[in-house]
């Protein structure tokens, strides 16, 4: 049986990896992991959108929290790495544009193990926000990109020829 990670970082991702959750949960090829990072700790920030979506808690739980967005990366990428190695999963299905979206993808990618990147492609098109950062850096190293719309597809691949 396959194990896919589900990393599970902030409440907008929450949201977006509840149904797939839901979804993998019922087949019998897989077994989906939720991993959180920890990177949004607070328990009306986390806890309760578990709660809420009727997600069971995390298989793992990183305890990252908070510092700069390098201090963030760091520690997930770190965490992150040392859960792979003790037991690699066979997908790493990232999602959204925060640190832990981009640390995860690193981590996975540096193991040599494939990455998914749900909710890939929209663009700002604003380097100084460090979201546009993280999606450029997850969308390019990412094994397979889920885009949210026909249109944010078509982001990615205007953005990907201007580099």
């Amino acid at each position: 049986m396959k194990s896919l990670h589900l990393i599970a970082v902030a409440r907008p991702n929450f949201m977006k990896i509840a149904p797939l959750w839901h979804a993998l949960s019922k087949e019998d090829w897989c077994r989906p992991v939720l991993v959180h990072t920890g990177q949004h700790y607070d328990p009306m920030m986390s806890d309760v959108f578990f709660s809420d979506l009727e997600l069971p808690a995390p298989d793992f739980h990183l305890s990252v929290g908070s510092g700069t967005d390098a201090q963030q990366t760091g520690a997930v990428m770190i965490a992150y790495e040392a859960l792979c190695q003790k037991a690699p999963p066979d997908d790493v299905i990232v999602v959204g544009d925060v640190n832990s979206t981009m640390a995860c993808a690193i981590a996975a990618k540096k193991l040599q193990l494939p990455v998914s990147h749900l909710e890939s492609g929209p663009r700002s098109f604003d380097r100084t926000m460090p979201e546009e950062i993280n999606r450029l850096v997850t969308d390019a190293i990412a094994d397979v990109l889920w885009t949210p719309s026909p249109t944010g597809g078509s982001f990615f691949w205007t953005d990907f020829r201007a580099c």
